[in-house]
């Protein structure tokens, strides 16, 4: 009876590692690389002019600068910005 709880309780682990094993496959399989990200340019001063080639805009004659990706800001809860002013 022993022999076959270990057994069991042996074969359960090896299952359970080998399955953990087979997620972090796929999730480095379904990362974006920075070669795939579309490059845009944009307009200074015409921010609706957008192109996937550098040149100048149609409207100025301005040249074109690539856009940044909009970054993500954290939210800081500082006590001078929590405030509201009425």
């Amino acid at each position: 009876m022993k022999k076959t709880i270990l057994l069991l309780s042996m074969a359960v682990a090896i299952l359970f590692v080998t399955s953990c094993g087979n997620e972090e496959s796929t999730e480095t399989e379904q990362a974006p690389t920075s070669t795939t990200e579309k490059v845009e340019y944009t307009c200074p001063m015409h921010p609706e002019v957008i192109t996937n080639e550098p040149g100048d805009c149609p409207k100025c004659g301005m040249t074109l600068e690539k856009k940044e990706p909009a970054k993500k800001e954290e939210m800081k809860m500082d006590g001078a910005d929590s405030t509201m002013k009425m």
